[in-house]
């Protein structure tokens, strides 16, 4: 049994347009926001045994809030180039590329892709993960191996204005 876990990066900023898209940083809001999703990722007793994030910084500074509150080790946390605005196929190649050993894989990363992500796991599940939006599923088997659409029970979807 493998957990899939994905979550989309916090609220970013788009004050200072000198910066590269890949070095936003979360706004306010996001700020505000990633904290209190940590801690309903946290309450709903998701516990990943690896954490891979997009290199951007908003996705990475989302990544280090939830696992700080998890208590997972910061010095664990991977980087993932290709989790860097990657499409489905980027997404089930990431997944696919991850060891059999790990299984509760959670991924931070962008949309669209990501949504696209979570309707392929969850077909119809929704147009759109809002920012620091979380989609954990559970799916029956021994791999990572998932191009070809496998049974998964959704655990989670929540997100900050969910109520």
């Amino acid at each position: 049994m493998k957990t899939l876990t994905l979550v989309r990066h916090a609220k970013s900023s788009w004050k200072d347009r000198s910066l590269s898209d890949r070095e936003r940083p979360l706004n306010n809001r996001g700020d505000r926001d990633a904290p209190v999703m940590a801690k309903r990722i946290a309450d709903a007793g998701i516990r990943p045994s690896l954490i891979v994030s997009s290199p951007a910084v908003r996705a990475w500074t989302t990544a280090r809030i939830v696992a700080g509150e998890l208590g997972y080790p910061l010095e664990f946390l991977q980087r993932e180039d290709d989790l860097y605005l990657a499409s489905l196929d980027g997404w089930l190649d990431v997944v696919a590329a991850q060891d059999n050993g790990f299984n509760n894989l959670m991924l931070f990363g962008h949309n669209p892709g990501l949504t696209d992500f979570a309707n392929f796991l969850s077909p119809g599940l929704t147009n759109n993960v809002p920012t620091v939006g979380v989609v954990s599923v559970t799916i029956d088997r021994d791999d990572w191996l998932l191009y070809e659409r496998p049974e998964v029970e959704l655990v989670v979807y929540d997100y900050p204005k969910k109520q």
